[in-house]
């Protein structure tokens, strides 16, 4: 027995070696890939510390519910009114995003509202923890994360954090937009001007922001979204996949025999999506910006959710100005 257990504790320091060189030789190649000086990389590593409620979060994602449940989550009245309420607030500042980015007002109502509940749940996770967390204990997205986790103090540099003060999502997103620290540092607007660019608090500067991100992945203004369609299960499944860019052309699908109301011209690029409904499923013609809205976040439930919330934004702030 004594053996054992000695084996056990050569086992568990060999494994923490491992760890420990695998971490160093990362916070290397970060330190050079983002210029960062590798002490306070190192340095932040010894603040932070694994969650293991992080670990098990980012395995549920809301995104794996069907699409009737997922739906039901944002498409609600209390979330409508709010986001009513946001706009009838923000509205100069909403109309000055639309037409500086010629990105709609009703979508970035929607992504705040999505997001954040305007600002309501804006994650309570240590960022630091939840990056350090995913970037050298969860190998699946480990790169990722890592790069996150060099972003992040590289952000925190620039914006005089510290460290531990700052919260957010499972995956490190943070203030009304969600922004993972990349995109903060990338697509980050200083929209009310004031010498600073705050998405945590500022709603301001998160408008402009997700404007700018949305016009950045190349949003085409007053161009479609999706389009419904008419479709068999055993039609669709040939033109079903997890890729989300535009491979299929509407006279390619229409040929095959799916049907929309919808006046298509033949070589429109689209990609045919099926959701999952109480009885059957949905089927819909997604167009470019329904892609772009997938840049935000990768699951098309996630954008067909912000699409029709914004819609019924802009029915209702129509309805309302009419009043």
């Amino acid at each position: 027995m004594r053996w054992c257990y000695l084996l056990l504790i050569i086992c568990q320091l060999g494994i923490s070696s491992a760890f420990a060189a695998n971490q160093q030789q990362r916070l290397t190649s970060l330190s050079q890939e983002l210029n960062i000086p590798l002490k306070d990389l190192q340095q932040a590593t010894k603040q932070a510390q694994f969650q293991q409620a992080v670990i098990d979060a980012i395995r549920r994602p809301w995104e794996a519910k069907p699409w009737y449940q997922y739906r039901d989550l944002f498409l609600t009245k209390e979330r409508l009114d709010a986001g009513l309420a946001f706009w009838q607030q923000h509205q100069k500042s909403l109309a000055k995003a639309e037409q500086a980015f010629q990105v709609p007002a009703e979508i970035i109502v929607a992504i705040i509202g999505v997001e954040t509940y305007y600002g309501r749940h804006k994650g309570t996770y240590s960022v630091l923890d939840a990056l350090y967390t995913l970037g050298f204990h969860y190998p699946k997205r480990g790169q990722f994360f890592s790069k996150e986790f060099g972003y992040f103090i590289k952000l925190a540099e620039q914006q005089g954090w510290g460290l531990d003060e700052i919260k957010g999502s499972y995956a490190g997103a943070m203030g009304f937009g969600q922004f993972i620290p990349s995109s903060y540092l990338y697509y980050g607007v200083d929209f009310d001007q004031d010498g600073r660019i705050d998405m945590l608090n500022n709603p301001i500067d998160a408008i402009g922001s997700v404007a700018n991100y949305f016009s950045q992945h190349h949003w085409k203004i007053n161009q479609p979204v999706v389009h419904p369609a008419t479709a068999s299960a055993a039609q669709a499944k040939p033109w079903l996949s997890e890729e989300l860019k535009l491979i299929h052309t509407w006279q390619q699908l229409s040929q095959a025999g799916i049907a929309s109301d919808d006046d298509l011209s033949a070589d429109k690029m689209v990609k045919l999506l099926q959701l999952e409904e109480t009885n059957g499923y949905s089927y819909w013609l997604a167009e470019h910006n329904f892609y772009v809205i997938t840049r935000y976040n990768r699951s098309p439930l996630y954008a067909m959710a912000v699409y029709q919330f914004s819609q019924q934004l802009k029915q209702a702030k129509a309805q309302l100005d009419a009043n």
